[in-house]
């Protein structure tokens, strides 16, 4: 199968690998000129998955139309705040319907919509399905065992997805419920930064084991108001991908976390990233905004949102944190 993998951040490299090896022919596009003649030449992404040999199979473009040219399938791999944009120039490249697996993991600020939302409101034609679960890049680019969900609504697509990506070492489990897969995706990246906060001050366990089961009611609290299933927030989906993403030392947003800590301003961490992103911070602000306009209560978040956005002492917001609960 062709198919054309939008984003070549470490995921997105990672998955175009796997797929490459699974026998498709991909092309990843990637948003640095500079970046995909690296890829083409050295075959490795010297940038994001450093160390990681890539297979011929994989052609790189600075071009959409490019990527998208003879394309079966697509993986949006974009960053979720920069996901509108790309599905909006990417829409005018397709002709046909075409099958969109997102793996980005987000809310979109403002509106509060899902990643598979907006891509539907920006290809029409795009038939929808949703991986996620506990899938560090670093892990899985090494072919350690790895277990993933895919959601969708039509059980044709889910089927051709899992034999697209099932592979020995990544283990695929078909979901029917979208809202809930994205929205666990998403909610749990808010709880990885506290509890990077919570490494980086040095409280222990005990502590870290209280925030990831606070952040796993809000996660629970949260999904229900958009009709999420308990059982999704239960399963790997959720409490799943929560764990992995509050303990791990490849956590991006545990890693926010820990330079908040240290005393570190949000724009110096952004920096000392090289070009990943955190999606826990761009979600804070969307989840906070929206649950202060429907008065859903989070007050993990709420301290979050305040320490990120409005520069609140460490201090003073686990005081409040533990009086608000």
């Amino acid at each position: 199968m062709n198919i054309s993998v939008i984003g070549a951040g470490s995921w997105g490299t990672t998955l175009a690998r796997l797929l490459a090896e699974n026998g498709h022919c991909i092309n990843l596009w990637a948003h640095e000129k500079n970046l995909a003649g690296i890829i083409n030449n050295k075959h490795e992404n010297t940038r994001y998955l450093a160390g990681i040999s890539l297979p011929r199979e994989i052609t790189a473009t600075n071009s959409l139309e490019n990527a998208a040219s003879g394309a079966e399938m697509i993986v949006m791999a974009v960053p979720s705040q920069f996901l509108r944009d790309v599905a909006k120039e990417l829409s005018s490249c397709l002709k046909k319907k075409i099958m969109v697996v997102n793996v980005a993991k987000g809310i979109e600020k403002g509106s509060c919509k899902r990643m598979s939302q907006v891509i539907t409101e920006e290809i029409p034609s795009a038939n929808v399905v949703v991986l996620s679960g506990p899938n560090h890049s670093e892990e899985v680019s090494r072919k350690m065992l790895t277990a993933t969900v895919i959601a969708s609504g039509d059980k044709s697509c889910l089927e051709r997805v899992k034999g697209v990506f099932s592979t020995k070492y990544f283990k695929v489990y078909p979901h029917y419920d979208v809202v809930g897969v994205e929205i666990c995706g998403a909610i749990k990246n808010i709880t990885a930064i506290a509890s990077g906060v919570v490494d980086g001050l040095g409280f222990g366990d005990n502590s870290k084991g209280s925030i990831i089961t606070l952040g796993l009611t809000e996660m629970n609290r949260f999904g229900r108001f958009f009709g999420a299933k308990q059982a999704t927030v239960y399963g790997l989906a959720g409490v799943g991908d929560l764990i992995a993403t509050c303990t791990s030392k490849h956590s991006r947003n545990r890693f926010v976390g820990e330079k908040i800590a240290e005393g570190k301003h949000l724009e110096d961490i952004k920096k000392e990233m090289h070009g990943m992103v955190a999606e826990g911070i761009e979600t804070t602000k969307a989840v906070y905004d929206f649950s202060k306009k429907k008065s859903i209560r989070l007050p993990l978040t709420t301290q979050v949102y305040k320490v990120l956005y409005e520069k609140k002492e460490l201090g003073n917001a686990i005081d409040d944190l533990i009086k608000l609960i």
